[in-house]
């Protein structure tokens, strides 16, 4: 099944004839930029933003690796708590951001002569609020996996098979998902996330995200990972820190690590 997809991906691709790919260095787009770059050559290139809503260590993957492909990299810097719309954090958030994002997108590929913007949208992506997915329809941001009917393991399974080294990489999202509907977005709240996470990466762990309740830290780990912190020592050590960072609550979500969790208010 994965075979016959991936064949309908590159063909969609090919008839592309040239590209801009979205990059954000995650498992679908970096896929994406794959088999771009296979089909494409030189006419493909990429684009990361670099801003305070993306972890620094996620852009500095995704430039390593565009570089490792030889594939032409453009960086834009973004300001997304410039915009109230975004800053203020409403549900349809994504949609401001994404709309302002692939508009410049839009115009760099217009300058560069390249005649689509691609991102990596997935079949499963359609099951979630995705609010970003209006602003890639109105912008005709084509989405390839999802036209050749990728699923998230779909991607995974071929990413394996062509040697790609994050096929397992745990998924990604851009750190104002950590934020409850309704609290607006900092540049402070977005630092003490990112330090947050960053602790939890350099713990080992491997999927994480710190759930932002303004003086609550409600961190959500693997099923796997939550038994670490039965341990009086470890659990210590865990609290000290995100007080330092400056939490007065830490909180362990019994529930563990889902997508989306901030979304299941929207479904009460």
């Amino acid at each position: 099944m994965t075979g016959s997809k991936e064949q309908i991906l590159r063909r969609i691709i090919r008839e592309a004839g040239s590209a801009l790919v979205a990059f954000s260095g995650g498992v679908d787009s970096t896929l994406l930029l794959h088999i771009c770059r296979d089909e494409l050559a030189d006419g493909c290139a990429a684009v990361t933003a670099r801003s305070a809503i993306h972890p620094a260590h996620e852009f500095e993957a995704a430039r390593r690796y565009a570089q490792s492909l030889g594939v032409r990299h453009i960086v834009i810097e973004t300001d997304e708590l410039a915009t109230p719309s975004f800053a203020h954090n409403p549900p349809d958030r994504c949609y401001h951001c994404k709309r302002q994002l692939f508009s410049r997108i839009r115009g760099i590929a217009d300058r560069e002569g390249l005649a689509h913007v691609l991102e990596g949208t997935n079949v499963d992506d359609l099951l979630d609020h995705r609010p970003g997915l209006r602003a890639a329809q109105e912008l005709n941001v084509r989405q390839p996996l999802r036209e050749a009917g990728l699923t998230k393991a779909d991607i995974r399974e071929l990413s394996k098979q062509l040697g790609l080294r994050n096929w397992n990489k745990p998924a990604q999202a851009c750190l104002a998902s950590r934020f409850p509907y309704g609290m607006p977005i900092t540049k402070e709240a977005l630092a003490m996330v990112a330090t947050g996470e960053d602790y939890l990466r350099g713990l080992g762990l491997n999927q994480y995200r710190v759930r932002h309740h303004d003086t609550v830290a409600r961190i959500e780990l693997s099923s796997e990972d939550i038994s670490r912190f039965l341990d009086r020592k470890e659990r210590a050590a865990l609290v000290a820190k995100f007080k330092e960072i400056g939490y007065k609550y830490v909180t362990l979500d019994l529930e563990g690590y889902r997508t989306g969790s901030m979304n299941e208010t929207l479904r009460v």
